[in-house]
């Protein structure tokens, strides 16, 4: 998995490496028409997506994120992975609920700037079963956050992603964002003793690290959320901690060196209801139960 950042760092430093953050890949330029020839078809312009709603962890990056039904006078809720959690991984087909929690966020503006630090007072969820995800509930709401800091929270898309759609991981511990394309589905990502279900494979360029673990995904056609960053292939090895291997529907695994993934999130909406409040008994929620 994309390490949390004090066991990355210590991992770098055994390798001798540097732990500056590799450089996203350049935006292509679209190449102009040939004089006589058709224009080409215009495009849906990407949404622009900057630092604005990302929050900074301890270890880890994550974001304020709101529901598609969420309401301005809800509490709001902060994403990060399940192995970013302040209490330690959640052991496999572990699920935490409604456990107490005082963590600090840093708030980042368009510019990445922090601006704010928010705080939490409860883990609402947090699992490393089939997903990997923590959500946290804050102290404050979403209109307070706007109101003091002009900053909107980014929204949860309860959608399945798309492949080949156009991506950007936006990490708010390293202030960095990478820039790539869903290369496909896995049907199950295994690493050590957990495995994830239906995760995210990105295209070569988003190359991500130590820290980067629980930035949003954000599809650029959209600007919603549609996953969150977790994990990469780091040395080549099959199924072992920071080396997860793709399983497929017949049992059949691959390795892939230097790829990195992501858990989809299009399913936390649906265990949801009014007020921001979990409900795991809800009809069409699939995620893991205590």
């Amino acid at each position: 998995m994309n390490k949390p950042l004090v066991a990355a760092l210590s991992a770098l430093a055994l390798a001798g490496l540097g732990a500056a953050p590799a450089v996203a890949a350049p935006l292509t330029a679209t190449p102009a028409a040939h004089s006589g020839s058709p224009a080409p078809k215009a495009k849906t312009p990407a949404v622009t997506v900057n630092f604005a709603g990302t929050v900074s962890l301890s270890n880890c990056s994550g974001s304020v994120v709101r529901l598609p039904g969420s309401a301005d006078s809800d509490p709001a809720l902060v994403l990060t992975n399940g192995h970013c959690l302040e209490t330690g991984f959640p052991d496999p087909g572990e699920v935490i609920t409604g456990q107490s929690s005082s963590r600090a966020f840093g708030l980042l503006n368009a510019n990445g700037r922090k601006t704010a630090t928010l705080r939490a007072n409860q883990v609402v969820y947090s699992t490393m079963t089939d997903t990997d995800i923590t959500i946290y509930r804050l102290t404050t709401t979403y209109a307070q956050i706007k109101s003091s800091y002009g900053i909107s929270a980014l929204t949860l898309n309860d959608t399945h992603p798309t492949a080949g759609a156009a991506i950007k991981v936006v990490s708010g511990y390293w202030k960095k964002t990478y820039s790539c394309n869903i290369d496909g589905f896995v049907y199950r990502l295994k690493e050590g003793d957990w495995t994830w279900k239906d995760s995210v494979r990105y295209t070569s360029s988003c190359n991500t690290i130590g820290g980067t673990s629980g930035s949003p995904v954000i599809d650029t056609s959209t600007g919603k959320v549609v996953a969150v960053n977790n994990t990469g292939n780091e040395d080549g090895e099959r199924c072992t901690v920071d080396n997860p291997c793709e399983v497929d529907e017949n049992g059949d695994v691959t390795v892939h060196q230097g790829t990195n993934y992501a858990e989809e999130t299009y399913g936390i909406p649906a265990c949801f209801t009014t007020g921001n409040k979990l409900n795991l008994g809800a009809a069409d929620c699939t995620l893991p139960k205590p």
